[in-house]
């Protein structure tokens, strides 16, 4: 039976002043549970924190907005550009406006002290199994820190969507315990045990008061735990196409231990990623982070079995062995994707790292049933092309 492959917008599973949590559910893309994949948005208002919690599923986090610099005068267009703690000398053309600050603390299973981790728009943080996090937004914040969460659920408690545990709050797991167990746990009387797990009324996120203090962010911390994609060297840049860079076990070590691969890919107006699929028998979930385009998808026999207009902020995943291809509008695109293993290899079907390229004439002319002219002027097409084709 076929599966819905149309893409999604989140809907929010809960939040308050602090912010919101927003998910996909398997529901409403059934993809989330066939591919054991689960996607989340994570958004904090300036003082906003997500308390401390662990979850089922290895994740990849990548944060959509926080502390960057953007050109607030042009048109949308993708520039590399080097952001270090906030400052940047601006082009004469550009005004480049500050969009706020975030803080990840993270504990790694058996780890002795949490790291504190200063996290900005770019950054991509591998999340493994075990791993307890906090995130924060400071109160001086200009906006809001929006973090996006894809992972693999496969030996989670629901296919298709994570389950987090909460350390403390209304929801937390020492709220199931007795108080016996709790004081006994934690050296405490019962009483004084009975009160702090009790005085925190809120779940999963809270505002913090005026005044209150998080740990300041170690800059040695970030070493081997996050990546600025946009930043990061560029795996793949075509003038007037697109850049890619890849996240795997050699830039970000983690990713080895979460089991997926991901990318950063930001195309130019009018552009298109040429048409392939991943050969390792992986799936591609896609998160369309700004800018917008048309998407199809190919299956077996020939079948399209997506075509439709995609914008930021929209979800989708690619069955295994299915053909993707995109063309950017005019406000070009960019999408961030995980792939279910961590090396991931593609196969092309277009430019000059295709198959194409590497079959023999005569195979590619019986393959067709066309003629060697048609044959030679098919082979001379695409031959400084490299996935991503720029508009004539």
């Amino acid at each position: 039976m076929a599966v819905d492959l149309t893409p999604r917008q989140p809907t929010k599973a809960y939040g308050g002043d602090g912010g919101s949590y927003y998910e996909w559910n398997p529901a409403e893309l059934p993809m989330l549970g066939v591919a054991s994949i689960g996607a989340a948005k994570l958004s904090l208002a300036a003082g906003g924190m997500s308390l401390p919690s662990y979850s089922d599923s290895a994740k990849v986090a990548y944060v959509l907005q926080g502390c960057t610099l953007r050109s607030a005068l042009k048109p949308y267009r993708f520039v590399r550009s080097s952001v270090v703690d906030c400052m940047h000398d601006a082009f004469s053309s550009q005004l480049l406006v500050l969009l706020g600050k975030g803080t990840c603390g993270i504990v790694l299973p058996e780890a002795s002290k949490e790291k504190v981790v200063a996290v900005k728009e770019g950054d991509a943080l591998a999340l493994p199994f075990g791993v307890q996090t906090w995130w924060h937004n400071t109160p001086e914040s200009a906006t809001e820190l929006i973090i996006l969460f894809l992972g693999d659920t496969s030996k989670g408690h629901k296919p298709g969507q994570f389950t987090n545990f909460q350390l403390t709050g209304s929801s937390g797991i020492f709220t199931g315990f007795s108080t016996e167990f709790v004081g006994r746990a934690w050296d405490l009387k019962e009483a004084d045990a009975a009160k702090l797990v009790s005085t925190q009324p809120a779940s999963g996120i809270v505002k913090l008061a005026a005044g209150q203090k998080l740990p300041e962010p170690v800059p040695e911390d970030r070493k081997d735990m996050a990546l600025n994609c946009l930043e990061a060297k560029l795996d793949v840049d075509i003038p007037n196409g697109g850049r890619v860079v890849v996240l795997n076990t050699v830039n970000l070590p983690l990713v080895k231990e979460v089991g997926l691969g991901a990318d950063l890919v930001r195309i130019d107006a009018h552009s298109m990623c040429s048409p392939g699929f991943s050969c390792d028998s992986a799936y591609q979930v896609t998160y369309i982070v700004r800018g917008s385009g048309r998407v199809q998808v190919v299956g077996p026999d020939g079948k399209r079995v997506l075509e439709t207009r995609i914008e930021g902020g929209s979800l989708f995943i690619v069955p295994r062995f299915h053909v993707v291809s995109k063309i950017a509008d005019a406000s070009g695109m960019e999408w961030f994707s995980i792939i279910t293993t961590p090396n991931p290899i593609f196969s092309h079907l277009a430019g000059k790292t295709s198959v194409w390229k590497a079959i023999s004439p005569e195979v590619l002319e019986a393959a067709f049933n066309t003629t060697p002219e048609m044959e030679k002027l098919f082979r001379s097409k695409r031959l400084d092309s490299e996935i991503f084709f720029a508009p004539n």
